[in-house]
């Protein structure tokens, strides 16, 4: 997951050797990264964006007001100020919002906070000990922490929303951990929890594994297309209107977004993402400009007619290393900004791992062969 030309290996002051760290180990990498490439005085941190809007007045050159505020410790001030910027590249992720079933499932709005919660807010197992705990998703949130729990907790339902109805047995290697069919309704009562295939439990918990919302409170949006002083719309998680998940086609290349993909490899596709926003601010890039609405269509004609849901227009799990290709020439081609072989083989043979060994597939791995490849292109980064 390391970016392609700093190196995410294992150091002698690791916090975090595993091929799936921790996230000190991450936080490890991402600070070196900073001071290898002198970033620090670029990045104000404790710092909070509050609003970002067009600077139309007269004689402006059609940048953009920037309102923020510090948030450092022991400052009470909160002083408000304000900047004008050429540019804005909006950076701030999307796994902070969290996205809930609640309003999708009738009756579960009614339950009281403390009997549901969200992914985001889970740390440990041990406060579900001996709970009945239904997991709302089977994705990679739900299926590791319905395995975690599942070792202190009575019982673990994990509700998949693509499992056929009649779907209800228990996982290999566990007597109290259920695939089950999607949640159907919830009663009111606050404990009893209907799957579609008729059965149900009294449930301690319901805990949604659900995704995030892409959120941007500093910006002008709106849920329906972009207008009346929106710069974007955010409609079931899809950011419109975006040119290749990017650019703001009527406010290119002055505002663009960077990370918006997910189910990516993140760190190497966002970097190139960087790089073709960087060239178009410096003129080195032309972006097309009827050609970017044209294309936003075109996405949406080809999601709408292979069954796409549109809170999955930005999912790229089955077309991130063509989209790395395609914004690496954009860039300028060349091999130092393009997504290493051994690094695709690596993401397929974890995926593949994942699903054949679910229990072990962070510890054991056959793939040295690819590890070796790694290093070799690590050497080029040796200082």
């Amino acid at each position: 997951m390391g970016f392609l030309d700093f190196p995410f290996a294992a150091v002698p002051d690791s916090a975090d050797a595993r091929r799936f760290p921790r996230h000190q180990e991450v936080l490890r990498y991402i600070q070196a990264f900073a001071r290898r490439f002198h970033l620090d005085g670029l990045i104000r941190l404790r710092t909070e964006v509050l609003a970002v809007s067009k600077d139309n007045d007269e004689g402006s050159s059609g940048g953009w007001r920037v309102r923020w505020r510090r948030n450092a410790a022991g400052d009470e001030s909160e002083q408000e100020q304000e900047e004008v910027f050429d540019a804005v590249v909006v950076c701030n992720g999307h796994y902070t919002e969290p996205r809930t079933a609640a309003a999708d499932i009738p009756g579960l709005d009614a339950w009281p906070p403390g009997k549901q919660m969200h992914s985001h807010s889970y740390r440990v197992p041990a406060p579900f000990a001996d709970q009945v705990v239904v997991i709302i998703g089977a994705s990679n949130s739900g299926a590791d922490i319905s395995r975690e729990i599942a070792g202190v907790a009575r019982e673990v339902h994990m509700a998949d929303r693509s499992a056929p109805t009649a779907t209800c047995h228990t996982l290999p290697g566990y007597r109290n951990l259920w695939l089950r069919s999607m949640v159907e309704r919830a009663d009111q009562d606050g404990t009893t929890v209907v799957f579609r295939d008729g059965s149900s439990v009294r449930a301690d918990v319901v805990m949604h594994c659900t995704g995030y919302t892409y959120s941007f409170p500093f910006l002008p949006t709106t849920a329906a297309p972009a207008g009346d002083g929106a710069v974007v719309s955010v409609d079931d998680n899809r950011v419109h209107p975006l040119y290749k998940h990017v650019f703001v086609p009527q406010l290119a290349p002055r505002l663009a977004f960077v990370g918006l993909p997910f189910k990516v490899i993140p760190f190497p596709m966002f970097q190139i993402q960087a790089s073709w926003v960087a060239g178009a601010l410096s003129g080195r890039i032309q972006l097309p400009s009827e050609e970017m609405m044209e294309d936003v269509s075109a996405l949406y004609s080809e999601l709408e007619t292979v069954g796409w849901p549109v809170r999955y227009t930005h999912c790229m799990k089955h077309s991130q290393f063509e989209y790395d290709e395609w914004l690496a020439e954009q860039c300028g081609g060349g091999h130092a900004g393009r997504v290493e072989e051994w690094r695709k083989d690596m993401f397929d043979a974890a995926k593949r791992k994942k699903v054949q060994c679910p229990e072990t597939y962070r510890d054991e791995w056959d793939d040295h062969h690819l590890l070796e490849r790694a290093y070799q292109d690590f050497n080029n980064y040796s200082s």
